[in-house]
C-alpha cells in the first residue's frame, strides 16, 4: 500500500509487503444502489484497544476501515470511520470489498489443487496446457505462482532507474476515463508477451498479473470449467463462502463501503468515486469480491491443512531466495516475526484504487486478521497503525 496514488502509479493491485507495494497494480471497487446495512458494534469479547487501533487507520488519512480478528479469545469485528464522502454511518462489519491481489491465493490454492489431483505437473512447461501463446518452454506452472517466469506485467513495469514504463492505462485520469472498459484474458496476456522479458525464466523475481491472468487460463483449460464454476466447486462451496464472488463484477453486490481515487489532472489534485467499475484489467490477478468473514473461513482452512495436502501447502509456503523482504512462496508471502513474537506470519494483501485488503494468519490457521480499508480524498500515512496493529494481534502488544 501506499500513499493516496499517485498519477503515475497503477490501480490495478500489486502485492504489497505488509503493505508497501513492489510494483503497483489493482483495481478499485462497485456500488450497488440499494440499503446498506448498519455498522455492527463490535462482537465477541470487549476489545477497547482493538477499536483504538482501527480507529487509528482513520486518523491516519483513511476514509473508513472494517476488521476481523479470530483468536484464541475468540471473535471480534469492529469499523472506524464512514461509509462514503458526506456521510457520518460507519463502513458495515459485514461489508463487502474488492480484494485486489488478494485473489492470487485463491487462485495459486486451485493450481495447487489440480497439481494434487495430477491434472497440472508443476514443475512442467505452462506451453504444455496453453500452446496458443507459444510460450518459452522453460515456464513452468510453479513460476507463474512464484513470479519467477520473467514475464512482462501487463500494467506496467519499474524500469531500472525508478521511472514507470506503462502498460496498458492503469493509472491516473488515463485508467479514470476507461475504467468501465472490458479486457478479456487472453487480451491481457497477448499485450504482456508483446514486451521483451524480464529475464530468462527462472533466473529472478519480478511481480506481474500476467502471470495470475495465464494461472486464470490454465484452470479453465485443465478443468474444462469457467473460474467461477472451478472456485465455487473446490473453495467457495465447501467451505460456504457466500459472500465471494468471483469474477468480480462492476457493481459489488450487498452491503459494502464506498472506495475513491485521488489523482492529478492538468496539475490539479482531483477525487473520483471509484467504488463501480469494470475489475476485468486484473483477471484471475485481483478481480474478486469478498468479506473479512470469508476471507478469515477461506485462510484459516488454507493453513488448517484443510485445501492442500501437507507437501504442497509447503510448497505454497517456501519464499523464493529471489524475492528479497517480500518473501514470496507460491500465493502469499512469509515473514518470521521474530525471537520476540515467536512466531511465523502469513498474508497476502493489495492496496487498490479506493480499496485495501489485509489477510494475515498464523500457519496453524489459528489466529487470523482480516480487514478491508477504503481510501477518502486525503492523503494517507499507513506504517505506523499497521505496524502497531500487528504488534497488537500477533505480538501481544
Amino acid at each position: 500500500m501506499s500513499e493516496s496514488p499517485k498519477p503515475a502509479e497503477s490501480v490495478t493491485g500489486r502485492t504489497p509487503r505488509v503493505f508497501r507495494p513492489v510494483v503497483v497494480t489493482t483495481v478499485a471497487a462497485a456500488l450497488l444502489a440499494g440499503a446498506v446495512a448498519p455498522a455492527s458494534a463490535a462482537a465477541g469479547p470487549d476489545r477497547p484497544e482493538m477499536q483504538k487501533a482501527v480507529q487509528a487507520f482513520v486518523d491516519a488519512g483513511f476514509l473508513g476501515m472494517q476488521l476481523r480478528l479470530n483468536d484464541e479469545r475468540g471473535e471480534w469485528v469492529g469499523s472506524a470511520g464512514r461509509r462514503k464522502l458526506g456521510a457520518s454511518a460507519k463502513p458495515p462489519t459485514n461489508g463487502r470489498f474488492r480484494l485486489g491481489s488478494s485473489t492470487k491465493t485463491f487462485i495459486a490454492t486451485v493450481v495447487l489443487q489440480l497439481v494434487a489431483d495430477g491434472k497440472i505437473g508443476l514443475d512442467s512447461p505452462v506451453a504444455d496446457y496453453l500452446p496458443e501463446f507459444k510460450l518459452d518452454r522453460r515456464i513452468t506452472v510453479r513460476m507463474l505462482l512464484q513470479h519467477t517466469s520473467g514475464l512482462y506485467a501487463y500494467t506496467g513495469e519499474y524500469r531500472a532507474d525508478g521511472s514507470i514504463e506503462a502498460g496498458i492505462p492503469a493509472a491516473g485520469k488515463q485508467w479514470v476515463d476507461i475504467r468501465f472498459k472490458t479486457y478479456k484474458p487472453e487480451e491481457l496476456v497477448r499485450f504482456g508477451l508483446s514486451k521483451p522479458a524480464r529475464f530468462e525464466p527462472g533466473k529472478g523475481f519480478s511481480y506481474s498479473n500476467t502471470n495470475y491472468t495465464l494461472a486464470q487460463l490454465l484452470i479453465e483449460k485443465v478443468a474444462g470449467r469457467s473460474i467461477g464454476e472451478e472456485m465455487k466447486r473446490r473453495i467457495l462451496g465447501p467451505l460456504k463462502l457466500r459472500d465471494t464472488v468471483v469474477p468480480g463484477s462492476t457493481d459489488i453486490p450487498g452491503p459494502h463501503a464506498r472506495g475513491y481515487y485521488r489523482y492529478q489532472d492538468a496539475g490539479k489534485w482531483k477525487v473520483v468515486d471509484v467504488t463501480r467499475h469494470n475489475p476485468s484489467m486484473v483477471a484471475g490477478a485481483g478481480d474478486m469480491i469478498s468479506t473479512t468473514k470469508d476471507l478469515h473461513r477461506f485462510f484459516s482452512a488454507l493453513n488448517r491443512g484443510r485445501l492442500l495436502p501437507p507437501e504442497l501447502l509447503a510448497e505454497m509456503r517456501k519464499p523464493h531466495p529471489e524475492s528479497g523482504p517480500l518473501a514470496y512462496g507460491l500465493g502469499l508471502s512469509v515473514e518470521n516475526l521474530g525471537k520476540k513474537c515467536g512466531t511465523v506470519l502469513h498474508h497476502h494483501g493489495s492496496a487498490t484504487a479506493g480499496y485495501v485488503s489485509v489477510m494475515f494468519g498464523t500457519p496453524d490457521g489459528k489466529k487470523t486478521l482480516t480487514a478491508s480499508l477504503t481510501y477518502g480524498d486525503t492523503e494517507v500515512q499507513w506504517l505506523k497503525p499497521m505496524e502497531n496493529l500487528r504488534k497488537l494481534v500477533f505480538c501481544g502488544g
